[in-house]
């Protein structure tokens, strides 16, 4: 393999490590938010609260996406072995 084909494994690996890893993170930023505002309009300010929501809404993206997020790695993990063999 030649640096250039080492370099562009690189950034398409970046680029896979965003798009598995961002609509989950996003979601459980955007519910951590949310439960943030509404402990804040209750005046509740106990930790254990977002952890709960964050845990369900994660828990139910991964089932969601799970599949098309292994095919898509096991397509990555495809693309790599065939670089290795030659």
């Amino acid at each position: 393999m030649t640096s250039a084909e080492v370099t562009d494994l690189m950034y398409d690996f970046f680029i896979l490590a965003v798009q598995l890893g961002g609509p989950v993170l996003i979601v459980s930023m955007l519910v951590g938010v949310l439960i943030s505002i509404l402990q804040a309009a209750t005046q509740i300010h106990e930790q254990t609260i977002t952890f709960v929501p964050k845990l369900i809404v994660i828990g139910l993206m991964l089932i969601m996406t799970g599949s098309t997020m292994l095919q898509t790695l096991q397509d990555f993990m495809a693309r790599i072995f065939v670089l290795m063999a030659g």
